[in-house]
């Protein structure tokens, strides 16, 4: 049952600090709120903690102090198995890099996520598959290998995968950091489409283009929000 909430994401006083050979602490008291339906992006120069920033608010990174809060629910301090299930039901990812399976169709990768999360039967889980790659306009690439695909059309079958799962929050680290502007309009339009849809995006970018067409800019600069 999905909880139904208003402000998707809140991040209260996050501080990321590293330690190993040397201390680095890279987010010094970072506070960020986060509503239904918007399509926010985080920029900064490389080093000032953007994608650090991420990885918190994504639950991948959970060694910090503050607290995270997805949909009413306070995720900081959960155990891995807990944190697993609910990134599977609540999240979807988009990296720079696709990660596709080379081996697997497009349409195969599309539908790992939700066979994992085991809340429909295969062939809803292939007909939902289906569905996400023809948003992406991917459905005439479902049955090739993802490894035949171009740069541009692996990651909109990336998005379509972070998608299958109809997740609350969808989070992009530089998703278009490897893409041409062509392929790089295509998946500014994409994500637009999807906010203007209700879905919550949150995406990590040097690109000012894609930033400026998002509804909100944050600025990170030295592990700081400073705009």
């Amino acid at each position: 049952m999905r909880i139904m909430a208003t402000e998707v994401l809140k991040a209260e006083k996050l501080v990321k600090v590293f330690t190993g050979a040397a201390r680095q602490q890279v987010l010094y008291d970072v506070s960020l709120s986060v509503d239904r339906g918007q399509f926010v992006t985080i920029m900064g120069k490389s080093g000032c903690g953007k994608s650090t920033l991420l990885y918190l608010l994504s639950t991948l990174d959970t060694d910090y102090e503050g607290k995270v809060t997805i949909m009413g629910r306070e995720v900081t301090g959960l155990d891995e198995e807990e944190l697993a299930k609910f990134r599977c039901e609540h999240i979807g990812f988009v990296f720079q890099f696709h990660y596709l399976l080379p081996e697997f169709t497009a349409l195969e990768n599309v539908m790992l996520p939700a066979l994992k999360l085991g809340r429909w039967d295969r062939a809803d889980v292939e007909r939902r598959a289906m569905d996400k790659l023809r948003q992406m306009e991917m459905d005439g690439f479902a049955r090739q290998p993802s490894g035949k695909l171009s740069g541009g059309q692996q990651q909109r079958v990336a998005i379509a995968r972070a998608l299958i799962n109809e997740p609350d929050l969808i989070l992009a680290d530089e998703p278009t950091g490897n893409l041409d502007s062509a392929n790089t309009e295509k998946v500014i339009g994409i994500f637009r489409e999807l906010a203007q849809q209700g879905n919550t995006i949150i995406v990590v970018t040097h690109d000012r283009d894609l930033a400026e067409r998002a509804d909100r800019i944050v600025e990170l600069a030295d592990g700081k929000i400073v705009g």
